[in-house]
């Protein structure tokens, strides 16, 4: 990631980016006529900056353990996790406001005061609109495989969320992730539309339905 904002993705108008997608969308089609059904969780798909989408059952697995754990009323953030935010958009109802991303991809500008701007590198780097403790649960999946990156990605963890975590990142990162979140693994398994090289695991510091 770089240091400055300027150096992210191409910036495009909302029509742009609406053209582009409806692009990839038929060129994808063209090629797989299920590529739909396995690639498309919301109106922006994996396409950029390597990422690694969730399955579409885990997306949903995800956002519904979100919102149990978030309540009525409560408020979630995705931290680096884009295709949860996409379900958790999907399940609540266009216009939710219940739930903002915190992700480097600028695409999501699309979705105006729910999308913030955030490069792990500095962690508190955040508008004064995010009051620290004001989000009931955070969903955050580390963009890196890395002590650093978790370290990093731990403080705007524990700037933003009131109590409950949810984790989503490697298993070789269970020690490390329990240290510096007081997360435990759960059984729950994560799976992505592609597949990695490293085993992906949740981590709770809470009672979920994820055991």
């Amino acid at each position: 990631m770089s240091d400055s904002e300027d150096d992210g993705p191409p910036q495009l108008s909302p029509h742009a980016l609406a053209a582009l997608q409806e692009f990839y969308a038929e060129q994808r089609l063209r090629a797989d006529p299920g590529a739909d059904e396995k690639y498309n969780i919301g109106i922006i798909e994996e396409n950029w900056l390597s990422q690694f989408w969730y399955s579409q059952e885990t997306a949903l697995r995800l956002a519904q353990e979100a919102m149990r754990a978030a309540g009525d009323g409560g408020r979630i953030a995705c931290v680096s996790a884009p295709s949860v935010f996409q379900k958790l958009r999907e399940l609540q109802g266009e216009g939710a406001s219940a739930c903002i991303i915190f992700e480097y991809d600028k695409r999501f500008a699309i979705y105006g005061d729910e999308f913030v701007f955030y490069d792990y590198n500095k962690p508190l780097d955040l508008p004064d609109r995010i009051a620290a403790h004001s989000f009931d649960i955070v969903v955050a999946d580390p963009p890196y495989l890395s002590e650093e990156c978790l370290q990093k990605t731990s403080e705007t963890i524990r700037f933003l969320t009131r109590a409950k975590v949810l984790l989503c990142t490697g298993a070789v990162m269970e020690e490390e992730a329990a240290r510096l979140l007081g997360v435990r693994m759960c059984k729950f398994i994560p799976q992505h539309t592609r597949n990695l090289a490293n085993e992906f695991r949740c981590y709770v510091n809470y009672d979920s339905g994820l055991d």
